[in-house]
């Protein structure tokens, strides 16, 4: 049985190897540590701070962190004290195996400098494993007849220790036939080996028990043991031979699996059971056998799995045969793995600036990573690049840590973003690369002002044309982007025929569009000459002008002028002279226009329209000039008379048009003799036109006459009426403007019954209110409806004033008639039921002195018809069948429902006369009945 270890002490250990704790100066950027395996987690390991000479607490204020490859962090950073210490226990036979210097490196980063020191600890192994055989019991068997010296081969025990704490020795229980012999091989080994020193009898003793133990070198010594049952066989003298008995084979890392490595062979001369050898492994491990398989037969060695050289780089195995009489025979296998090129170069981003100013300085830290290859020799060296065309360049630091650098300034309207591909490439055959990405946005600095397309534009715009019509549109580009690119367009201050162009044209300050504000003419108007400015909305703002050419296009929009022959001013007759001898083609006159257009809308051309005698004249097309077509005969008339057509070219084209009279004569004196004799002949399509223009001009003057009599007949009436009803309101002379009922509101009250009237003394306006159409028994007259004049009027009230319309109350029940009380045919009489006016002249009298007393009264403020103090209120609610003939004695008092005013006819009395205009209304009213 294995001796327990004996625990060490933290305290026991940690002082002695601080002591062996050793580090290069800082400016040399590697940093060596050395400490003892298995310390508590966070035990001091260095004074890392003072050796990056900093402060402990400018650790975390510059960034420092340690960087490793992937691997569990073993070490950590104590920012208070400024030390490294442990992460955790750290077990030297787990992370270094048999290694006799286990050392482990990391990076520690100083972010804010952005530069890498290197660190190397050193594992320093302490005696914490004892001596261990693989099996516990191991059967041995050996012939009777062995001889003296023969040699058992036993088990040898593994120790995980290096240095003195390794294994240092064996040793056998003691017995009288066997003795001890440790044998050390070429890979310095211990191989315990069992001795026969007396001759064996199995008919003495059978089976001996021995036992092993191993040794280390440590203090306390630790030590491992296992038991060896020893089994006395008959006779078998011939052992196996392996020849020979080393064997070593090197093979690449990437065979497939299956593979056959070697085949072992061992001769035994013996025959039979004795003679027959088994193969198999001895003291393999559990990754021997998993990696390896051996045939119990044949001897044959092949792969169970996958080789890697970056796990294992060479495999070392025993091989025993062993012969029927269990004589055994071993050999030494060592498979060595040769390093192919099967991993790919990493790279390992440890810091990165994802966006970068247009304008940084050349020599801008852009990334810092770092590149790892897991091969070996010329297969892990790497070679890292990017693509030449880039402004950026590499540079190696500390370790396999490289820089990415700007080389020069950037141009993000070049390119705005860019996609560097990183290569690195290992030197193996063939060789292998991994491809790594970094991008890296280019930020915009305004630094390019806006651009037009064109150095200068023009455009053009039809005359005549609506105003706000869009003329041009002009557009900026600026290459930067966000709010230095955004582009806002203006025209340049200036003035045009003493006027600023920004009454002529204006620009949409986002779109560029240009608008006409006027209606452009051509002739005052063929161009304009502006300046368009574009900035943009960076800070500083940049701007760039242009220049615009706006041309006015002439339209046909004037028709030609006519200079010669020109309307005669003095009476004369203006007669162009042909003498009867002219020849064909002599020039009598020239006609002469001009056109206010240009262009085509200016060419003129000349045609003969009409002509008194055709055939004898003939018109220049382009020249205006009259010629005779043939020789004048004697019985061509003596005056001739010609319509000159002039025309432009236009679309559409327009004309004018001259006439143009030629006296055929030899002599002047005949002329003027000839003159008073000529007459024009007759044509009978020119007697029809002039029927037609008579017959018309008569129709329209006959319908106008007629208009206008009836006009003043409408106006002589209404101003006959207006002098009558003047002349019975002439008692109500003292009384003010304000409080006068007008004639026209009288006629108004007599026309029709079914008015409501409010009269207001105070604030001088009228309502007229027409009833509401679901009063079946009102009986609404067509003019009374139609008619807009208020019913009182003041001298200086606007005649224009718009009256206004209330809602009528509903009628007072007090104030109607029931229909036996009614007179008339509405009543117990008979007669007609539609409301006629009054049939004598007395009735309408009456009614009229009953509507002048009641406003003499309100003038005097006593009457308070209409509620009010200082109003006069007159409300009318009859039905249709209540009409003037119905009142029974206008001579009396006339009370009115709710109110304690009593209208009569006193205002009559006192002037001694009836009250006109009743016959008047009396013929109206008859009209009204017809309709």
């Amino acid at each position: 049985m294995a001796s327990p270890p004996r625990g060490w002490g933290c305290g026991e250990l940690l002082l002695p190897f601080m002591l062996l704790g050793t580090l290069c100066e800082p400016g040399s950027g590697q940093i060596r540590y050395s400490m003892p395996e298995e310390l508590d987690k966070g035990s001091f390991v260095g004074n890392i701070a003072k050796d990056l000479g900093l402060e402990p607490q400018e650790l975390a204020q510059r960034g420092v962190r340690i960087v490793s490859r992937g691997r569990t962090q073993l070490f950590a950073l104590n920012p208070r004290s400024g030390s490294l210490v442990t992460a955790g226990r750290i077990d030297r036979e787990e992370l270094c195996a048999q290694s006799p210097l286990c050392v482990v490196n990391f990076n520690i980063l100083v972010e804010n400098k952005m530069k890498i020191y290197g660190v190397e600890v050193e594992i320093i192994d302490i005696n914490d494993n004892f001596p261990r055989f693989r099996d516990e019991e191991l059967k041995v068997k050996v012939n009777e007849n062995a001889a003296a010296g023969t040699r058992l081969v036993l088990p040898f025990a593994r120790d995980a220790d290096v240095g003195v704490n390794s294994l240092r020795s064996y040793q056998l229980s003691s017995n009288l036939h066997f003795s001890l012999d440790v044998v050390i091989g070429t890979d310095g080994q211990k191989y315990p080996e069992l001795v026969l020193e007396q001759p064996l009898d199995r008919e003495k003793e059978t089976v001996h028990d021995l036992l092993l133990t191993a040794l280390d070198g440590g203090d306390p010594v630790l030590s491992g043991t296992t038991h060896i049952h020893v089994t006395v066989l008959d006779a078998n003298d011939n052992a196996p031979l392996f020849t020979p008995s080393e064997y070593s084979v090197s093979v690449p890392e990437n065979i497939p699996v299956g593979t056959r490595l070697l085949m072992l062979t061992a001769t035994d001369p013996d025959e039979g059971i004795n003679g027959k050898l088994t193969y198999s492994f001895r003291n393999e491990e559990e990754k021997i056998s998993e990696t390896f398989q051996l045939d119990s037969n044949l001897g044959e060695i092949s792969t169970l799995q996958s080789l890697d050289y970056e796990e294992s780089r060479f495999y070392l195995m025993e091989v025993v045969a062993q012969d029927g009489g269990a004589l055994v025979a071993s050999a030494k296998v060592v498979v060595t793995v040769q390093d192919v090129n099967d991993n790919a170069p990493e790279v390992i981003l440890t810091s990165l600036t994802s966006s970068l100013s247009e304008d940084c300085l050349p020599g801008t830290v852009i990334a810092l990573f770092s590149v790892h290859d897991g091969d070996s020799g010329e297969n892990g060296e790497i070679a890292c690049s990017i693509p030449r065309n880039l402004p950026f360049k590499l540079e190696k630091s500390v370790d396999n840590y490289y820089h990415l650098l700007t080389t020069r300034d950037l141009d993000r309207e070049e390119t705005s973003d860019y996609n560097i591909t990183l290569t690195v490439m290992d030197h193996g055959t063939p060789p292998l690369s991994t491809e790594s990405h970094i991008p890296l946005k280019v930020a915009d600095v305004n630094d390019n002002p806006p651009n037009f397309p064109q150095a200068s534009y023009s455009t053009s715009v039809p005359e005549n044309n609506p105003r706000g019509v869009s003329i041009f549109s002009v557009t900026a580009h600026d290459p930067d982007s966000g709010d230095n690119a955004r582009v806002t367009y203006s025209l340049a201050e200036d003035t045009f025929q003493g006027a600023p162009l920004s009454s002529y044209v204006s620009i949409n300050s986002d779109t560029g569009v240009l608008y006409a504000l006027r209606s452009f003419d051509y002739e005052q108007l063929r161009d304009l000459q502006l300046w368009v400015t574009a900035s943009d909305s960076g800070n500083p703002p940049l701007s760039s002008n242009v220049s615009l050419s706006l041309f006015v296009l002439d339209q046909n929009d004037n028709m030609p002028e006519i200079l010669y022959p020109a309307l005669p001013t003095d009476g004369s007759t203006g007669v162009e002279l042909a003498p009867r001898s002219a020849e064909p083609g002599y020039l009598v006159t020239k006609v002469v226009a001009v056109d206010k257009d240009s262009g085509q809308n200016a060419w003129l051309s000349y045609r003969l329209l009409k002509a008194s005698e055709p055939g004898l004249f003939a018109v220049g097309l382009h020249t205006g000039e009259v010629r005779t077509a043939r020789a004048l005969l004697d019985r061509d008339a003596l005056k001739q008379s010609l319509v000159v057509a002039v025309e432009d070219h236009g679309q559409p084209p327009l004309s004018a048009t001259v006439t143009v009279t030629v006296a055929v004569a030899d002599r002047i004196p005949d002329i003027l003799a000839d003159l008073g004799s000529i007459k024009t002949p007759i044509d009978p399509e020119d007697l029809d036109l002039t029927l037609y223009l008579v017959v018309a001009v008569a129709a329209v003057s006959c319908v106008f006459l007629a208009f206008v009599i009836v006009l003043l007949v409408l106006r002589l009436r209404r101003w006959h009426k207006s002098r009558l009803l003047q002349a019975e309101g002439s008692r109500l002379a003292g009384v003010p403007a304000s409080h006068f009922v007008g004639v026209d509101g009288v006629r108004a009250f007599l026309q029709t019954y079914s008015h409501e009237v409010s009269l207001t003394a105070d604030s001088r306006k009228s309502h007229l209110i027409f009833p509401q159409p679901n009063y079946a028994d009102t009986l609404l007259s067509e003019e009374s409806c139609e008619k807009s004049e208020p019913l009182l009027m003041s001298d200086k009230v606007d005649a224009n004033k718009e009256e206004r319309r209330v809602q009528q109350a509903p009628p007072n029940t007090d104030w109607r008639f029931s229909q036996a009380q009614r007179p008339g045919t509405s009543g117990s009489q008979n007669g007609d039921d539609t409301g006629t006016w009054p049939n004598n002249q007395f009735d309408t009298e009456m009614l009229q002195a009953m509507i002048l007393a009641s406003a003499s009264e309100a003038a005097d403020g006593s009457s308070t018809l209409g509620g009010g103090a200082g109003t006069m209120g007159l409300s009318a609610r009859y039905g249709p069948q209540f009409t003037l003939q119905h009142v029974p004695d206008y001579r009396q008092n006339v009370y009115i429902p709710g109110s304690n005013a009593t209208l009569t006819n006193a205002a009559g009395k006192r002037d001694g006369k009836a009250p006109a205009g009743g016959n008047g209304n009396k013929k109206k009213s008859g009209k009204k009945e017809k309709k």
